[in-house]
């Protein structure tokens, strides 16, 4: 699923209006969104749809769906929240007996419709709501009236920053030509609902973000053959734990393992190799030739940094994880992959915590640029970004459950198997954080993340990898 900035959807429908009538493409919204809506609702005929509708071109779209939703029998009623809407989508409504109400009359329809489609608002509107809509979407919330957005819903920024504005909390959207950031990107996409892609003849240059699917996931997973050894399915070397911190090491042998390592190799700290040895007896203690190296997950405040530094010069294939992060040097190389949280991502750009938070996408593209790394932003929604390159992979999100110490650990893990085995650094790190969010929304529940991690394997099979 790709993702684009308003400009770029802007430049598309520019093109679009070069050869195509600008009312032959809202016509094409229309009978999509009415097509959407159609489906959301039981018996159609006899059922009752209240219109939202502003301005501008979303609120023709609504309109015109509005005429569709008549000539199949649905009671369609509009509240023009602007002093002017669509002149021809006004005038072909009330043709139709579409019914005019205001802000009063709608809010006590609110009981009694079977939808409400929210036109009020496009890309091009600034965040947040009048306080008679606002109002009006807070009822629609509390009530748990069905929404049908068109485009986004109203109010939402359609990328980031998101803010906190308020905006409609739609059980439907339905987008036109391209998915906008607001549409794959947390915490604007839980806002989303379900949202449906209508092709009205966009041609769109390169995306903004794509985000995996699960399908992709599966098919990206490295299969070994009949001839492969332990060495082709890749060595995966760890330096990580201390004595403060040892569940690391453990947890990021078990990511390594269960994401199928044809060899771990435990190069840490001496007095936690027993501790990963006694988890996990197949974990070699010595050192030797390994195909990817994970590094720095529970350092703790160790003092010898400058193993990293020894570590890049090598050209492995690196996860550089938490504590290991502040020992970065520079520049890096495409091949080594950080695995920051907001925070840590802050420290890494000399930035606030807050900033990274209001525009994660501008920081990780950012973070990758300055770093010459790979970097993986952890959250909610997980970027990775790979310098150079303009389009960011996004992970198929999971449930807030993984959000607990120790996941990243495990993660870092997994992602030095998919090293090991050759995947290129930002399909390594976006498989592996998607995997990881699949397996936990598969087993739902607060399944800590050495329990989590024994799921994998199954994962694995069923996908038929």
């Amino acid at each position: 699923m790709d993702g684009y900035r308003v400009e770029a959807i802007r430049a598309a429908e520019a093109r679009a209006f070069a050869d195509i009538d600008p009312f032959v493409l809202m016509q094409r919204a229309a009978a999509g969104l009415a097509t959407a809506i159609l489906r959301r609702l039981e018996r159609p005929y006899g059922s009752r749809v209240l219109l939202v509708v502003g301005s501008g071109n979303n609120g023709g779209d609504a309109l015109f769906a509005g005429v569709r939703l008549a000539a199949r029998g649905v009671q369609v009623s509009c509240w023009r929240v602007a002093e002017s809407v669509h002149p021809a989508g006004w005038a072909a409504l009330q043709d139709v007996g579409g019914r005019e109400v205001d802000a009063i009359a709608a809010l006590s329809l609110l009981t009694r419709v079977d939808a409400v489609v929210d036109g009020v608002a496009g890309i091009g509107s600034r965040p947040g709501l009048s306080q008679p809509v606002a109002l009006f979407a807070q009822a629609c919330a509390d009530l748990e009236v069905p929404v049908v957005a068109v485009d986004l819903p109203s109010g939402l920024a359609p990328e980031p920053p998101f803010g906190e504005a308020p905006h409609f909390e739609a059980e439907l959207t339905v987008t036109f030509g391209g998915y906008k950031l607001c549409h794959l990107l947390e915490p604007a996409r839980s806002a989303c609902g379900d949202i449906e892609l209508v092709d009205i003849g966009l041609t769109l240059s390169d995306p903004e973000v794509h985000r995996w699917t699960p399908a992709e996931v599966a098919a990206a997973w490295p299969v070994p053959d009949a001839s492969s050894d332990k060495y082709a399915r890749g060595v995966v070397g760890l330096d990580t734990g201390s004595a403060e911190y040892p569940g690391a090491a453990v947890l990021g042998a078990a990511g390594a393992i269960y994401a199928g390592a044809g060899m771990v190799r435990y190069l840490g700290p001496p007095q936690v190799r027993p501790r990963v040895l006694d988890a996990f007896a197949n974990v070699v203690g010595a050192s030797g030739r390994v195909q990817a190296l994970v590094i720095g997950s529970g350092w703790g405040d160790r003092k010898d940094g400058g193993v990293l530094a020894r570590a890049m010069r090598t050209g492995v294939p690196m996860v550089i994880d938490a504590d290991g992060l502040r020992h970065l040097p520079l520049p890096g190389r495409p091949n080594v992959v950080l695995t920051p949280h907001a925070g840590e991502l802050a420290f890494l750009l000399g930035l606030e915590r807050a900033e990274v938070a209001a525009d994660p996408l501008t920081a990780v593209h950012s973070a990758a640029e300055r770093t010459g790394c790979t970097v993986l932003l952890k959250g909610a929604t997980q970027y990775v970004a790979t310098p150079g390159l303009a389009t960011v992979e996004v992970a198929v999100p999971g449930p807030a459950w993984t959000a607990q110490a120790g996941s990243g650990d495990v993660l870092a893990g997994i992602i030095g198997t998919l090293l090991a085995a050759e995947l290129a650094p930002a399909t390594a790190a976006v498989v592996g954080a998607s995997v990881q969010a699949m397996v936990a929304a598969a087993n739902p529940g607060p399944l800590p993340p050495q329990d989590l991690v024994r799921r994998l394997p199954a994962w694995i099979a069923e996908a038929g990898a």
